[in-house]
């Protein structure tokens, strides 16, 4: 196996609230190296954010906080008009929520990923990804902040002094710019699993072309949600694993 060639297989879990439930988190926890936990905003409540920490520790998962807008009815994925600071002041909030979780725990909380429709502004807009970047490096500069590849969050944590893991989409289509194509539009979700797996291994290996330069991958994202979420899961493991690729996480 050539340690040079590894990527992190992280997913979005803790999404259930009350009596609701979204996922299938105990199975795609068995499938992953680290987890993305909802932290009440978006979805999640204490309770399963409780719950969630304890199975990603029973399974060695590293654990991250997964901070979205306060829309539960939308899930996060409604755009809301907020400054920069209430941003910043609404990832604080919740990484606080879910770091009390992990210090309960006793296990560590490693990184922060935002989001649905947070994630996306703040992968194309410089003063969002600077504000959640800032105030991540002032709470712990010994997080890693994971964002969409070449994009400005990851450009904003590494001159904030962050540890950056740059992220790929297995199951999702791809703008000529490197942005993910929106859900809305047809072919935007690969539901194959076989085409999702082809897809691990080529977003590894190759990278993925942002404004006409070459970004390595250090994480993908598999969609805890996704209807094939395990039948994926599974053949992006073969997959890489076939092809030689290192599966670890990306905890220091």
């Amino acid at each position: 196996m050539d340690p040079s060639l590894s990527v992190d297989l992280n997913c979005d879990l803790g999404e259930s609230f009350g009596r609701y439930q979204l996922g299938q988190d105990a199975e795609m926890m068995a499938l992953i190296t680290s987890a993305n936990i909802a932290c009440g905003f978006h979805a999640g409540d204490p309770s399963v954010m409780a719950d969630t920490v304890a199975l990603a520790k029973r399974h060695n998962v590293s654990i991250g906080a997964h901070p979205g807008y306060l829309d539960l009815q939308g899930f996060g994925r409604r755009a809301m008009s907020l400054s920069a600071l209430e941003i910043a002041h609404f990832v604080c909030y919740q990484v606080g929520a879910l770091a009390a979780f992990t210090q309960v725990a006793d296990v560590a909380l490693v990184h922060v990923k935002p989001h649905g429709a947070l994630y996306n502004l703040a992968s194309k807009d410089p003063e969002t990804a600077r504000a959640i970047a800032q105030v991540l490096a002032k709470y712990d500069p010994e997080l890693v902040l994971v964002g969409l590849a070449g994009s400005a969050l990851i450009h904003a944590g590494a001159a904030a002094g962050l540890r950056v893991a740059q992220e790929g989409f297995p199951d999702r289509a791809y703008l000529p710019d490197g942005s993910l194509m929106p859900r809305s539009q047809p072919g935007a979700l690969i539901a194959e699993p076989k085409a999702v797996g082809e897809n691990a291994v080529r977003l590894v290996k190759e990278g993925l072309t942002k404004d006409n330069q070459q970004v390595k991958i250090d994480t993908l994202c598999l969609h805890g949600d996704h209807p094939e979420a395990v039948k994926n899961a599974k053949e992006v493991r073969m997959a890489l694993e076939a092809e030689r690729i290192e599966i670890r996480s990306i905890a220091p």
